[in-house]
């Protein structure tokens, strides 16, 4: 079952849910990020990937840029990796087999921007759904749809 939180947010508490969340993932977790240009899926996923980072107590890469013209990028946990995709230029389904996105989704956890063409082959107990939606120059409206018991943010 499906649970829905909505709250807005400046940079501060947008970094701030990126380190509740990222205290909460473990390997096979799905991360999908949806909203338009600008909304701020990057600037989490940033965030989100320092937070990893911090909790495994490992120096975070830098810069942590975004995806969208190698499609994909890895960092390096140790002991699983975070695959971090932007679907942006995809244009159909054959396009996710040749990236092997399924095959990584097991042993590391996924973060993808633009996640619309993924998003109905994806069948997964601990998936979650971000929703980034333009308030003013300095808050976004989050919607946070997740499937995880006894999440206290």
């Amino acid at each position: 079952m499906s649970k829905e939180i909505t709250f807005n947010a400046n940079l501060q508490q947008l970094n701030k849910f990126a380190e509740n969340l990222a205290a909460i993932n473990k390997p096979s977790d799905i991360i999908l990020l949806q909203g338009e240009l600008g909304t701020g899926k990057t600037t989490f996923t940033r965030f989100w990937i320092n937070a990893l980072y911090q909790k495994k107590k490992i120096s975070p890469p830098f810069p942590i840029k975004s995806p969208t013209f190698p499609i994909m990028i890895s960092y390096n946990l140790n002991d699983y990796e975070v695959y971090h995709y932007d679907l942006y230029r995809l244009k159909n389904t054959k396009e996710l087999h040749e990236l092997d996105i399924f095959e990584n989704f097991a042993q590391n956890i996924t973060i993808i921007e633009w996640p619309e063409i993924v998003m109905k082959k994806l069948k997964k107990e601990r998936c979650y759904i971000i929703k980034f939606l333009f308030k003013n120059v300095s808050t976004r409206q989050i919607i946070f749809n997740h499937s995880i018991e006894n999440i206290n943010f």
